[in-house]
């Protein structure tokens, strides 16, 4: 086989592969190549001397020598490509490999110059998705601060008053735009960047990725899931927690004590060389024997059709999945463990915390209480 590299060209800040290798955080695109057990980046000048003192990697170049010797080869406007196709030439290579998510205008400009590229699929990095004691260390952070914020969230629905069914805080109803705008408010105070928080109220919540809107309303289910990003770290965290304002009805109750089961189910399952299907299929048996079907009903899902969790990291979601494809578990994962039940006559319940996969069972990470009403 030909020599062989790693090749990423990306900007890191939405990269989080290549962040991972170089913990260098960039909005624009560089050059990041391994080869021979020895990392590099090239950088431009903006960002040379930033990246000398931050960036993980051995060696950083100036993209500006590569540009140069391509424009000695007739390149009247050289770009990233050119400068790589300079760098693999300086070092012999004949070969890279690339992400699954590559952009296909660089691939074809290299192959168009000779280079084989080839992709990895997700994983790239399959050490991404092992935690170590420090990147464990950071999400429960996150998770820390996430907390802080979902129960001043809670407070507001808790101190808000009802009127013909509505809740109003402070004169006006508190609608889900409020409480999103106080969740992402506070944990911009803590260092986190909050995007689609969901605050859904009602049938709104039997889509789970619809993020609410509205006024809030008594006696009716509230799903609140909050999944930000720490801005110093960069690692995620994610709760669900669902709630209602006053007394739900006999059945809601039914749905989050199954839930509640089932979400116990699977926290006992998980450990390292752990099925991520099996556990899956066992938290559809909780349902099928609390009575609760999926299926499609008038066009629309009902019931539990979506997976138990997901890894959590760099990414809000990552490999691997509790779920209907699942994969197997292995100490150091940090996955959501998060059932849940849609029924739009009723409601809608989802529980979710977020634990690290040990070899003989789990460390939950997440803290905050889990209650249904909230009755003053």
């Amino acid at each position: 086989m030909p020599p062989q590299a790693t090749l990423i060209i990306a900007g890191s800040e939405a990269c989080a592969d290549l962040y991972y290798a170089t913990r260098f955080l960039a909005p624009d695109p560089f050059v990041y190549l391994r080869a021979d057990g020895r990392s590099l980046i090239l950088a431009s000048d903006l960002e040379i001397d930033r990246a000398r003192r931050q960036a993980r990697v051995d060696e950083v170049w100036p993209l500006r020598r590569y540009e140069e010797r391509a424009r000695g080869r007739g390149v009247a406007s050289p770009g990233l490509v050119e400068a790589t196709a300079e760098v693999l030439r300086e070092l012999g290579l004949d070969a890279v490999v690339v992400p699954a998510t590559f952009p296909l205008a660089y691939a074809d400009g290299l192959r168009a110059r000779g280079w084989a590229v080839s992709s990895r699929p997700d994983p790239f990095f399959e050490a991404r998705t092992r935690k170590t004691p420090e990147e464990v260390a950071h999400i429960a952070e996150t998770q820390r601060r996430t907390e802080v914020a979902l129960e001043e969230a809670i407070q507001a629905i808790r101190e808000a008053e009802v009127r013909d069914g509505v809740l109003y805080r402070g004169g006006a109803p508190l609608t889900s735009e409020a409480v999103k705008a106080l969740l992402a408010r506070r944990l911009l105070e803590l260092e986190c960047l909050a995007r689609h928080s969901i605050v859904a109220c009602g049938a709104d919540g039997c889509d789970p990725h619809h993020e609410g809107a509205g006024p809030l309303r008594a006696n009716e289910s509230i799903i609140l899931d909050v999944f930000p990003q720490s801005l110093t770290t960069r690692y995620h965290a994610d709760i669900t927690r669902t709630v209602v304002k006053g007394r739900a009805a006999d059945a809601l109750k039914r749905m989050y004590d199954a839930v509640l089961r089932a979400q116990e189910r699977a926290l006992g399952l998980i450990r390292g060389g752990a099925d991520g299907m099996a556990i899956h299929a066992e938290v559809e048996a909780v349902f099928t024997a609390a009575g609760f079907e999926t299926g499609e009903v008038q066009g629309r899902m009902q019931g539990f059709f979506h997976g138990t969790g997901h890894g959590l990291g760099l990414e809000i979601h990552e490999p691997p999945r509790i779920a209907k494809r699942g994969a197997t578990l292995r100490p150091g994962h940090v996955v959501t463990v998060e059932p849940g039940l849609y029924y739009p006559a009723w409601g809608a319940v989802r529980i979710e915390d977020l634990v690290v996969v040990t070899e003989g069972g789990c460390q939950n990470l997440t803290r905050f209480p889990k209650f249904l009403e909230i009755v003053d």
